[in-house]
């Protein structure tokens, strides 16, 4: 690709890591490098099966919190934010010397929203990757500046979830 292009999904429903994980089979299908950096998760408490299966088909797996602090209560605000910015620092530096076509950054609208990365680092961030590699970002709570940004911006809601009626997560399709 000569331009890549930027792709955000963000909104309150599911959906916008299984739109980013099924972009990114789409171009391992074609032969395309891709990398699947996550935030916020902890895969191996959780599962998180679509990490496994871009895995699978090729897709390099970068892991770089270790999840939220509201939902673990050893990670400390401050903790976070080094991870992230250390996150940055890395995924830079790989840029540099392996860019990958597709970089998918899984849940870093999350990290702008709660104060834990500042808009403006991710900005620049997305303002000084290859040229040529496309790059999701998914995430709750996208702010004005990365909309403008972003070539792609799909909001997903929620309208309706099984969970509003008591059913809980099912294996295979909310895990």
């Amino acid at each position: 690709m000569k331009r890549g292009l930027v792709h955000i999904y963000t909104g309150t429903g599911k959906g916008k890591t299984t739109a980013a994980v099924g972009l990114g089979a789409r171009a391992l299908g074609q032969g395309f490098k891709v990398v699947y950096a996550h935030f916020m998760k902890r895969p191996e408490l959780y599962g998180y099966h679509e990490i496994d299966s871009l895995k699978a088909l090729g897709a390099t797996i970068m892991g770089f919190t270790d999840g939220h602090p509201h939902f673990n209560k050893e990670v400390t605000p401050e903790m976070l934010k080094k991870q992230v910015a250390d996150a940055l620092v890395y995924l830079s530096g790989y840029l540099q010397s392996s860019p990958p076509d597709l970089l998918i950054m899984d849940e870093i609208v999350i990290c702008v929203r709660d104060g834990f990365l500042d808009e403006a680092e991710l900005i620049n961030f997305i303002d000084a990757k290859p040229a040529g590699m496309e790059l999701v970002l998914t995430g709750r709570g996208v702010t004005p500046g990365l909309i403008e940004r972003a070539n792609y911006v799909s909001e997903i809601n929620k309208v309706k979830h099984p969970f509003d009626e008591g059913i809980p997560s099912r294996k295979g399709i909310e895990f």
